[in-house]
C-alpha cells in the first residue's frame, strides 16, 4: 500500500485512520495528520462502499420524480442537490414516468438499497398512496414535496396554494378587470379547490361577481402535456361561446402557455386583448413571449427545504413529523402577460 510505505506506518494503521475507524481515536494527532497529509498527496480516495458495509451506512438520499419531464421538478431537484452538496448524503434520482407501478417498484428498489431517506417530488397525478404509506410504515424518514398527504400520516411540502389563488385575481381586479375566466385543474385534485377557494374568497372581498359561464375545469389526464392541451381546448370553448372576457386566470404555466397558444390561433393578442396569468413561475415562464406572469411556488426553496427536513432526522438533530405539512408562501411574478385595461 502506497500509503503505508510513504507515512512509515504499517497497513493497519493507516487502514485504521482513512476509513475513519472508532480505533483511530486512540492515535497520536501526529500519526492521523501524518498518514492524511501523505494520502491527500497520493490522490488516495476511501473505498466509500466498503465503509458502507461496515458501517451499516449508506449516505444516500433516495428522490422519486412522478415525471422528470415535468418543468415543475426541476428547480426542486436543483434545491435538492444543492442542500445534499456539502454533506456526505448523494441523492439517488428516481423517474416514476406518471406510473403508480414504476413508482412502487422503484420505491421497493430504493429501500433494499438501504437509502437512510426518501423524497418524493409528486406532481398532480400523483393520487394513490398505498405503496408509500408501506414504506413510511418501516420507518424510513420521508418527506413529499408538491402534494399535502399529511393526514395520511406523511410529511408534506407544498405552496400555500389558496394565497396563490388569491393574489392571481387580486392581480387581475387591481388592473382593471372585472370579466376574468377560470380555466381550473381536475376536480380530484386538491391543488384545484385551494386555489379555487382563494379567489372565490377575493371575489367575495372585492364585491366581484364570478359568472359560471366563465368557468372550465379540466379533465384528469396521465398526459405530462395534458395541460397546455386543456388549456389552448378550454379556451377554444370560451371563445366559441362568446362570453365576454378580458383576461384569463389559468390553473398552472403549462395550461397558461396553451391558453396564450388558442388566443393567438383566433387573433386575439396577449395582453392587449386578454391578460392572462399562470401559476407555479416554471424556468420558461420568464422565456416565453409574452413572458408570463405567474405565481411563483419557492420551488428551489422548497426542494432545499426538504433536504434540510431528511437531513435534520440523519444527524439527530430533529425527527420528521409523519402527520405534519408545511406551508411556503408564493409570490406574485409580474411579467407581460397582464395589463391594465
Amino acid at each position: 500500500m502506497d500509503v503505508a510505505r510513504q507515512s512509515g506506518y504499517s497497513a493497519s494503521t493507516v487502514s485504521i485512520v482513512l476509513n475513519e475507524a472508532p480505533l483511530s481515536n486512540h492515535l497520536r494527532a501526529e500519526t492521523r495528520r501524518r498518514i492524511r497529509e501523505v494520502a491527500d498527496r497520493l490522490g488516495y480516495r476511501p473505498h466509500v462502499f466498503a465503509r458502507s458495509l461496515r458501517n451499516q451506512r449508506s449516505n444516500t438520499i433516495g428522490v422519486v420524480v412522478f415525471d422528470l419531464f415535468d418543468p415543475f421538478c426541476t428547480l426542486i431537484l436543483r434545491g435538492i442537490d444543492v442542500r445534499l452538496q456539502p454533506t456526505e448524503y448523494i441523492p439517488v434520482v428516481m423517474d416514476a414516468h406518471n406510473d403508480l407501478h414504476r413508482f412502487g417498484r422503484y420505491l421497493e428498489m430504493l429501500v433494499d438499497r438501504r437509502v437512510e431517506g426518501l423524497i418524493v417530488v409528486a406532481n398532480w397525478l400523483f393520487v394513490k398512496i398505498d405503496a408509500l404509506k408501506s414504506v413510511v410504515e418501516r420507518n424510513l424518514p420521508t418527506v413529499v414535496v408538491g402534494r399535502d398527504l399529511h393526514r395520511s400520516g406523511i410529511g408534506s411540502i407544498l405552496v400555500d396554494n389558496e394565497v396563490g389563488g388569491y393574489l392571481a385575481l387580486k392581480h387581475l381586479y387591481e388592473l382593471g378587470h372585472r370579466n376574468v375566466a377560470f380555466i381550473l385543474g381536475p376536480k380530484q385534485l386538491a391543488d384545484t379547490s385551494r386555489r379555487w377557494a382563494g379567489m372565490q374568497r377575493f371575489a367575495k372581498e372585492a364585491g366581484l361577481p364570478i359568472q359560471s359561464s366563465l368557468v372550465r375545469v379540466m379533465s384528469a389526464s396521465s398526459d405530462p402535456l395534458s395541460g397546455f392541451t386543456a388549456g389552448a381546448d378550454l379556451t377554444k370553448q370560451l371563445l366559441h361561446a362568446k362570453t365576454d372576457f378580458t383576461a384569463i386566470a389559468a390553473f398552472d404555466d403549462m395550461t397558461a402557455f396553451g391558453t396564450i397558444r388558442a388566443l393567438a390561433d383566433s387573433g386575439r393578442r396577449v395582453p392587449q386583448d386578454c391578460s392572462v396569468v399562470g401559476f407555479d413561475d416554471v424556468p420558461m415562464a420568464a422565456l416565453a413571449s409574452p413572458s408570463l406572469t405567474t405565481i411563483r411556488q419557492p420551488m428551489l426553496e422548497m426542494g432545499r427545504f426538504a433536504s434540510e427536513t431528511i437531513w435534520n432526522n440523519l444527524t439527530g438533530t430533529t425527527a420528521v413529523s409523519h402527520g405534519s405539512v408545511t406551508l411556503v408562501d408564493p409570490t406574485l411574478k409580474v411579467r407581460q402577460s397582464t395589463q391594465a385595461v
